[in-house]
């Protein structure tokens, strides 16, 4: 593969970020992780490479309740930007709220693909990123 999987993670829960990273290095596939614990880092990296799509995430791992900016917030500023980003990133709201106004909420957005739910279970994540994969 010329470039590695991308995988970023938006979510302010170290146990939650640790347990994602173990599982991507369990599956085997060349990946590289970018790491935010808000939204509005998440933002700026996304800001800062958004003509270069070789460093943009091929998947976002987005959690709703951070600090500084959550993911809602950070939803609503990436749907201004994404017309001018390289490539298209495909958005998974990941979640330990099941609030049905948060899940429709989440997939209102046309970047977001799915809401999930937490725990992120090895075998959901891996199909996610065969997905995203097959796309590419």
């Amino acid at each position: 593969m010329k470039n590695p999987f991308h995988l970023c993670i938006v979510d302010d829960d170290d146990i939650y970020r640790f347990t994602i990273i173990q599982s991507v290095k369990f599956l085997k596939i060349e990946h590289t992780t970018s790491v935010f614990r808000n939204g509005e880092e998440a933002l700026n990296y996304i800001l800062e490479n958004q003509n270069n799509p070789d460093a943009l995430p091929h998947l976002i791992l987005l959690d709703i309740d951070m600090p500084i900016m959550d993911g809602f917030q950070f939803l609503e500023a990436y749907k201004n930007i994404e017309s001018t980003i390289s490539k298209q990133i495909p958005i998974y709201m990941v979640s330990s709220s099941v609030d049905p106004e948060d899940i429709e909420r989440a997939k209102s957005y046309s970047s977001v693909v799915d809401y999930l739910s937490k725990p992120l279970k090895s075998n959901k994540l891996k199909s996610l990123i065969e997905e995203t994969l097959a796309c590419k």
